[in-house]
């Protein structure tokens, strides 16, 4: 009898059957068209996620495969629309005897929390303006413990634990190198509106201490990130008296960091440092979903199309 091998995410190849275990990152019973019931299951480990199957599911299936839990499974690998898929064929929970954590299969950022974190206080500090400081010192500060482990989104870029403050980290290095291009930018206000444009992820996702998120608040539903932001500024400035003006910049960087209406702004970029705000939040984003999903490509290969990036199949060349 072949032996069934223990495989992660990225060494599936279609038509095998293997052993793995795995997070279970979403989990919903649906019917399928002749009305019998599966499971729809997102499962992750540190390689990636993706999608996975099983038909017929019992009450049983669905108490094992809950949100956060880790299973071990025996499946068989798919192509789907260009995506690879899993097909259960048997699951069970996670054992002691596994000697499997579920930190071990969790995707976090490459360095610490804590040493992210002690950067950017060290941008906040050459922020020249004592209010501008002041206001994002509070804000940060305040979301300090949910900085250091929370996602930068629930399933697109920095989808992975500490991801938000690594995606910040990111965005305040390279904006310093463009101001050292473009010299008439203000650097208090880039610097700050890097540190405060995305900071509402805290209250907009639900996520526990391993970075997973398993659904959006009821005012990250109503409201988003964007608007939860705006509102956090507005109130701290007003609490610290800061000058309306610098609130009110503050405030249009984040509602236009987005840029465009359908992607969640009302307002495009009006000045030249919320225009850098857009830039770097979007190149960000974009190298690192194309540097993960990279990973898994082999040189002079297309990967299958990125619904984050339009849709597009990334190369990847052997230069």
């Amino acid at each position: 009898m072949m032996e069934v091998k223990i495989k992660t995410i990225n060494q599936l190849e279609v038509g095998e059957v293997f052993q793995g275990f795995f997070i279970v990152k979403s989990a919903e019973a649906k019917f399928a068209a002749n009305n019998s019931k599966y499971l729809d299951l997102i499962l992750g480990d540190k390689t990636g996620e993706i999608n996975a199957k099983i038909w017929d599911c019992t009450e049983e299936h669905e108490s094992i495969c809950c949100i956060n839990a880790v299973i071990k499974i025996q499946a068989e690998v798919s192509q789907w629309k260009e995506r690879l898929q899993l097909t259960i064929r048997r699951v069970r929970p996670l054992t002691e005897k596994d000697g499997i954590k579920m930190e071990d299969l969790i995707k976090a950022a490459p360095y610490s929390p804590q040493s992210m974190y002690e950067e950017i206080q060290q941008y906040i500090a050459k922020i020249k303006d004592r209010e501008i400081q002041k206001l994002v010192g509070t804000i940060i500060e305040g979301q300090k413990e949910k900085l250091l482990y929370f996602p930068a989104a629930q399933k697109n870029h920095h989808a992975i634990k500490s991801g938000l403050i690594y995606h910040i980290l990111n965005m305040l290095k390279t904006g310093e190198k463009i101001c050292q291009v473009y010299t008439f930018l203000n650097t208090d206000l880039l610097y700050a509106g890097i540190l405060l444009h995305d900071i509402a992820k805290v209250e907009e996702l639900d996520a526990n201490e391993l970075g997973i998120v398993s659904d959006y608040t009821k005012e990250g539903q109503l409201l988003g990130h964007i608007i939860q932001g705006i509102k956090l500024i507005d109130f701290t400035a007003e609490k610290l008296g800061i000058k309306r003006e610098k609130s009110l910049l503050l405030q249009h960087m984040v509602l236009a960091h987005h840029s465009e209406p359908e992607f969640g702004s009302p307002k495009r970029p009006m000045f030249p440092e919320a225009e850098v705000l857009h830039v770097l939040d979007l190149l960000d984003a974009n190298l690192y979903t194309m540097k993960d999903v990279l990973e898994n490509v082999e040189e002079e290969k297309f990967s299958e199309k990125i619904w984050s990036l339009n849709s597009r199949k990334i190369y990847k060349h052997s230069l």
